[in-house]
């Protein structure tokens, strides 16, 4: 991988997107390597315990899809869906059976904030824009961004958000609650990591479960109650319930 770099230690692996000079705009290239980690690459890493989303540089997580890629588009008769093969590259990280954290630096609109919205959580440092400003090109966000918009911080806000173009700062942002902290850069990273590091001291099947539960459930309450019963039932749950009793840290 070239546009995204990798880098595994202490069980995660860490996904930068590397185009700084075009503020790390997702081009095909980009879309590719990450449908690659999250389909298959990440079982390179056994023990994967998370991953970190970020982009390199200062300036940037990913200030948009990449506009010159929709010009020659444009012109064809029966173009590639774009859209769809976004949408399902970012379903994969949002399906992912391990805990998966945008850490926001800097600019995060159109396609970069819908890859954003498609982790887990999303940790912003102080110069972090939010925006989907795909009406300025007559256009709607098209990643599932309409949707997790709306879904994170209320249809209202979402609407002016998009209709009007707008950017929120990384304040505005965690005050919405599409940012869950603000850091400065050193502390977001270190955030993230005790994340991760915390949650892979935990049961993995229910963690698992925790992230299917919250972002693809197959019908709220009546999953909740399958997967409770079925956990209830394991080894997993076994050894949670045997450790708590007999005050000792469980082995996962």
């Amino acid at each position: 991988m070239s546009n995204i770099l990798i880098d595994y230690k202490n069980q995660i692996a860490y996904l930068t997107i590397n185009r700084p000079k075009a503020l790390n705009a997702l081009n095909k290239d980009i879309f590719d390597e990450l449908k690659a980690f999250f389909k298959e690459g990440y079982q390179e890493y056994d023990d994967l315990a998370g991953v970190i989303i970020t982009g390199s540089g200062d300036k940037a997580f990913a200030a948009g899809a990449d506009i010159k890629e929709f010009l020659p588009l444009m012109e064809q008769d029966n173009p590639p869906n774009l859209s769809k093969r976004g949408q399902d590259i970012f379903f994969l990280i949002e399906r992912f059976h391990k805990p998966v954290i945008a850490l926001v630096n800097g600019f995060a609109l159109g396609g970069g904030l819908e890859l954003a919205m498609s982790c887990h959580i999303r940790i912003a440092t102080p110069n972090a824009k939010f925006g989907l400003p795909e009406t300025n090109l007559g256009l709607i966000p098209g990643y599932g961004g309409t949707i997790r918009l709306a879904s994170l911080i209320g249809k209202a806000r979402a609407t002016e958000l998009m209709i009007t173009a707008g950017m929120i700062d990384a304040a505005t942002a965690e005050k919405f609650g599409l940012a869950s902290y603000v850091l400065e850069a050193e502390e977001a990273i270190a955030k993230a990591e005790k994340i991760i590091s915390t949650s892979s001291t935990k049961g993995p099947t229910a963690v698992a479960k925790c992230l299917e539960q919250v972002f693809h459930p197959k019908s709220d309450y009546i999953s909740e109650h399958e997967y409770f019963t079925v956990l209830l039932q394991s080894e997993e749950c076994r050894e949670g319930v045997s450790a708590f009793l007999e005050k000792r840290k469980p082995n996962f």
